[in-house]
């Protein structure tokens, strides 16, 4: 008897038969293709969403490294401004301790006190005196002072030159404020609205100080505009007694080294 070959199809089997079996096989190939071509796709897709992921949180990085080195430099720039005041009031006052009565600047909070008596809507300009690097300048302008309307009159020519980079829209006369009426002639088309005082006024005796005050209600200041100063003492930079003034005073600005308060003065109506 013969046996048939291992693997091989009976002799016997029927077209039917063999036929089904190649039509099985086709299927199967066919969904396996079909399968294959699915799951390359699908990784072609999860490789997509992936580069899409990892491309946005690389441009978030950009981004926020962007903002945050621009944070970086601007608060730089800040401190070497700052510290460059510092500085130049150091060494102004160091060359002149009488001239310049500090050694720094009037701090944010002191020069945002003082600015906050001058009225924005008041007519007229608004005479500074003793600016030195501008930090009450600053306040007044973001009180609602134009630039255009401040008239800064510094003794100083280094801070004068300062200023006029910082303001270019702002009158910079240098001169001697104490001589207040005198150094801004020909710089005040109309009387002013007010003038604010960082000038070191107990270095001067007490005769000086009145002088400049009687001469600013005379002849620079609107009737009721008020003559702003701020002080580090504890009594008034300028005599009351018999001065026709009325005053007040603000409450210590701890957060200005040292410690300041502001006096305001205006003419006592007849």
């Amino acid at each position: 008897m013969v046996h048939p070959a291992p693997g091989s199809r009976p002799r016997n089997a029927s077209l039917a038969t063999r036929l089904g079996q190649s039509s099985v096989a086709a299927r199967l190939e066919d969904e396996v293709r079909l399968t294959a071509a699915e799951l390359a796709d699908s990784v072609a897709q999860a490789k997509l969403r992936v580069a899409a992921a990892r491309y946005k949180v690389e441009d978030e990085v950009r981004n926020t490294a962007g903002k945050l080195k621009t944070r970086v430099r601007k608060a730089a720039d800040e401190a070497r401004a700052k510290f460059g005041d510092d500085a130049r009031f150091l060494k102004s006052w160091i060359d002149s301790p009488g001239r310049t009565g500090a050694v720094a600047p009037s701090s944010p909070f002191l020069a945002k006190r003082m600015a906050s008596y001058v009225d924005p809507e008041a007519q007229g300009p608004v005479v500074e005196i003793g600016p030195g690097t501008g930090p009450v300048t600053e306040a007044l302008i973001s009180r609602g002072v134009d630039e255009s309307r401040l008239v800064l009159v510094e003794f100083a020519p280094e801070f004068c030159e300062l200023l006029r980079g910082r303001f270019p829209r702002a009158t910079i006369v240098e001169g001697d404020a104490y001589a207040l009426s005198k150094t801004l002639e020909g710089h005040l088309g109309e009387k002013a609205s007010a003038v604010v005082s960082s000038l070191p006024l107990f270095n001067r005796p007490p005769v000086e100080r009145s002088a400049l005050v009687n001469d600013a209600f005379d002849n620079v200041l609107q009737p009721g505009a008020p003559f702003i100063q701020f002080t580090y003492a504890m009594v008034s930079p300028i005599t009351r007694k018999g001065s026709g003034l009325k005053s007040q005073v603000s409450d210590w600005v701890l957060r200005n080294i040292p410690p300041a308060r502001v006096w305001v003065y205006r003419r006592a109506k007849p």
